[in-house]
């Protein structure tokens, strides 16, 4: 597992509402950049396994998103949830999860994830190549601080939640 000191440069490919576009999905696809995303900015980011799994519905983004505003109280202007997964799958998990306030960002290329070295097999779970569960925090795409769960590796039989929680997060901006 490689030790980075800043983001990879990636292209995401994301959607935003557009009014203009007709029918049920109102939305044009919109590249944002590394830059876009984390250049001049202090960005809190958590990384999950999937949109709908289990841990990532029940803990990862719910409680991302009820400390959001503690969150960004401790000098962070955006929280990130980064999954691999295509932006309309992230879409539809926002929309079922009633997440507001948190980014959702799809990396469904899984780039960004591959290049950050936290691109692992999940074919155990019939998930395919997916993140492993991690947090950190960005400022100005220098990586100040990373929560990686133990046991990363290929296949690894359990999910452990234990340090990319917000808990976690919040404890560690708070100093």
């Amino acid at each position: 597992m490689p030790v980075l000191e800043t983001v990879p440069d990636v292209t995401f490919k994301t959607r935003v509402r557009d009014e203009s576009v007709g029918g049920p999905n109102p939305f044009r696809w919109e590249d944002k950049t590394t830059q876009d995303i984390f250049g001049g900015k202090r960005v809190v980011v958590f990384s999950l396994p999937g949109a709908f799994t289990p841990t990532c519905s029940s803990n990862h983004l719910p409680r991302y998103e009820e400390l959001y505003d503690e969150i960004k109280a401790q000098g962070i202007d955006e929280v990130i949830c980064l999954s691999v997964n295509d932006a309309f799958v992230m879409f539809q998990w926002g929309k079922q999860q009633g997440a507001e306030k948190v980014f959702l960002l799809p990396d469904g290329n899984g780039e960004f994830t591959r290049k950050m070295g936290m691109l692992v097999e999940k074919e155990n779970l019939g998930f395919g190549m997916r993140s492993w569960r991690y947090s950190m925090v960005v400022n100005d795409g220098k990586i100040e601080k990373m929560f990686i769960e133990p046991g990363y590796a290929d296949n690894y039989p359990e999910d452990p939640y234990e340090v990319s929680d917000a808990d976690t997060m919040l404890k560690y901006l708070k100093g």
